[in-house]
């Protein structure tokens, strides 16, 4: 893919501006909401509001954060796979271009494929040890004391409920996998607004 080298900074409108300003600050806070450095957020939102690729130079100068730690969450959004390198023609030398992905299922399947589902596999398989561990200490508890087995029935009841709740996430998480696994890339659901 090639891209024209134009300048980091066009006069934009204040109107425009302030969008972009509200766009990347509330993108950092769903960034710090799941667990990523806000600076996550806030590189993603820069290059999806840009019309261009972004080098890292443009990146600091827009973000006035550290080259450093525009690299660095830079690769966290590559392994993501919400931001992907492009060549731009005339881009000068060594440096490395930057545009955001913009096929939203992609990014939620990547995000869920990588570190959601294992947590939530985790999850589930240590909730089921567990509930075997106490129904064996169930069938041979052997103690004096009948409240040791009424806190095990109360442990099996709620961790079953709460194994139930994930097992639903995983079948969640498993429905988006397969809707965009069947379509490639699926289309976003058109909303309709409510005025």
């Amino acid at each position: 893919m090639t891209h024209s080298n134009r300048p980091a900074h066009e006069v934009q409108p204040e109107a425009l501006l302030h969008v972009q300003h509200s766009m990347i600050d509330g993108l950092s806070q769903l960034a710090a909401y799941f667990g990523f450095p806000k600076v996550v957020g806030q590189l993603y939102g820069a290059l999806l509001l840009s019309g261009r690729p972004l080098c890292l130079d443009d990146l600091v100068e827009q973000l006035d954060i550290s080259k450093a730690n525009v690299s660095m969450n830079i690769r966290t959004l590559e392994n993501l796979g919400m931001v992907r390198q492009v060549w731009v023609k005339g881009g000068g030398g060594r440096r490395k271009y930057y545009e955001a992905e913009t096929d939203f299922w992609e990014i939620i399947a990547n995000i869920l494929k990588g570190r959601e589902l294992r947590d939530v596999d985790r999850a589930i398989d240590v909730m089921q040890n567990n509930i075997q561990q106490l129904e064996q200490f169930r069938t041979t508890y052997t103690g004096e004391t009948p409240e040791a087995l009424e806190q095990a029935e109360l442990y099996i009841h709620r961790i079953t409920e709460m194994k139930a709740l994930f097992q639903f996430a995983q079948l969640l998480i498993g429905s988006v996998l397969a809707r965009v696994d069947a379509d490639g890339s699926a289309e976003m659901p058109a909303f309709t607004e409510v005025k």
